[in-house]
């Protein structure tokens, strides 16, 4: 088993304590003590993609408000004045001529040369003549009411789900960025104990190496014994020197998919054993499809393609309003605009506008075809989706089954190693094993405990995904 005795909670206080000593925390920097689901937390907090489907969902909301405003009273203002350098001519039949020459037939008139005066005919004469004044002003008000619009209504209608549409992507979001900061975060704890593994590695070797030094020189021990422990102790100080690099990227990596800056400091409050692995197993049961989150996302996309489909049969009906409109009007010769003692003329109107489709070629009736095919592909996509999440979860829960038979295994390996070692230890220092032997057993420990945190992010990554494939992450 795992040596437990280590504490990571005074290993944690003592980098706190270096670096407020070495003053590495500055004035703008910040540190961050976290468990995994605070991890998870701060991120669905900072991450960038999930503030921009936030704000979509608020960009959503504001469009619903826009949509339902249309269905209240329009009121609009309107002022202007117009200026004419030439006011326009206007043609005007000449009713004048053929009403005197209707006077003087009636009354017998004659002409110089004694005859009676006859109504000339012919085209009627026209005569042009101006109407108006230069100057015309004009201010009032239009009062619009929207009765009956059919596809605002249904935009009306839809306005929740399309509200739930954005609410589903930013959960598939989520889920997303959980799955990361999972798999970032235990990396980074695998990393850790690895090393701390990997540290009373060398504390053995740095020791066996003094005890041979000190055989070495009474004639007990041979050279080359100590040559091949400093051998296996730079390797193992070489790949100690590996993980910690790994370490500080795994640290930076984490960092960015929390959104936190490079500067801060971070502390990982979680432990990883097999007993984290192995909890809360009883709850992955009861699976439903709706607990994924893409089904739920494609269950509010046929409701909205539902009401497409409502939508355009609503089209053959017709658009009814209702408008008012109020305005006074001031005409002059010169510009009087702000002149309140002018008589300004008033005029009012009421009335109501329906329009009626009558025939539009099958328009609308393809339209219609077309919301219910996309509706039917949606249909179609969801069994698809359906069938992709049998396979990932039997996938998953096949993998997941095996990194746990795998951790088991290595558990037992690195307990038997451990034990091998400390007997192959005991039988050196009563000089009945040989150096060689003990060199053995301590490569065999570091691949056992190499091994078992390999199974250990295995078994952990596949509950990530396993858990993920069920929608309960």
């Amino acid at each position: 088993m795992i040596n437990k005795s280590f504490s990571m909670k005074h290993w944690r206080l003592g980098i706190v304590a270096v670096l407020v000593l070495t003053g590495q925390v500055s004035m703008g920097q910040k540190i961050y003590s976290l468990s995994v689901k605070q991890a998870a937390d701060l991120a669905l907090q900072n991450v960038t993609e999930i503030k921009n489907l936030q704000i979509d969902r608020e960009l959503q909301i504001s469009k619903n408000r826009e949509y339902i405003a249309q269905a209240f009273p329009q009121l609009s203002g309107t002022v202007s004045t117009q200026h004419f350098f030439s006011i326009p001519v206007t043609l005007l039949p000449d009713f004048i001529s053929p009403s005197v020459y209707q006077v003087l037939v009636d009354n017998g008139v004659r002409n110089g040369a004694g005859a009676p005066i006859i109504k000339p005919s012919g085209p009627p004469e026209f005569f042009p003549a101006q109407f108006g004044v230069p100057w015309q002003s004009s201010a009032g008000f239009t009062f619009q009411q929207l009765l009956f619009q059919p596809d605002l209504f249904i935009a009306i209608a839809a306005r929740k789900k399309a509200v739930d549409f954005t609410e589903a992507n930013l959960k598939i979001m989520e889920d997303s960025i959980k799955s990361n900061v999972y798999r970032s975060y235990y990396s980074v704890k695998i990393a850790e104990k690895r090393k701390q593994y990997l540290d009373e590695s060398i504390v053995r070797l740095r020791k066996l190496k003094s005890d041979q030094e000190k055989l070495y020189k009474n004639g007990f021990a041979e050279r080359l014994d100590i040559d091949k422990t400093q051998v296996s102790l730079n390797n193992l100080m070489s790949t100690t020197n590996q993980i910690e690099k790994l370490i500080e990227i795994g640290y930076a990596s984490l960092k960015f998919g929390l959104a936190i800056n490079q500067k801060d400091s971070l502390i990982l409050t979680d432990s990883l054993s097999e007993e984290e692995v192995k909890k809360d197993l009883l709850e992955l049961t009861n699976f439903q499809y709706t607990d994924r989150k893409e089904i739920q996302l494609l269950g509010v996309v046929k409701d909205l393609q539902g009401l497409d489909v409502k939508r355009n049969k609503l089209s053959y009906m017709p658009i009814i309003a209702t408008y008012w409109n109020y305005s006074r009007n001031a005409l002059g010769q010169e510009f009087n605009l702000f002149n309140f003692e002018k008589k300004w003329f008033k005029a009012s109107v009421w009335g109501i506008n329906m329009s009626v489709p009558i025939f539009d070629a099958g328009q609308k009736g393809e339209r219609i075809r077309q919301a219910k095919l996309n509706l039917q592909k949606t249909k179609n996509t969801e069994e698809n989706l359906k069938r992709a999440i049998d396979l990932q979860i039997n996938t998953s829960s096949i993998i997941f089954r095996n990194a746990l038979t795998t951790l088991d295994m290595q558990d037992q390996n690195l307990d038997l190693a451990q034990r091998v070692y400390a007997a192959t230890m005991k039988k050196y220092q009563q000089g009945l094993g040989s150096s060689f032997e003990l060199l053995q057993t301590e490569t065999d420990l570091e691949n056992a405990e190499a091994n078992f945190f390999q199974a250990l992010y295995d078994a952990i990554t596949a509950k990530i995904a396993y858990t993920k494939a069920l929608g309960k992450l």
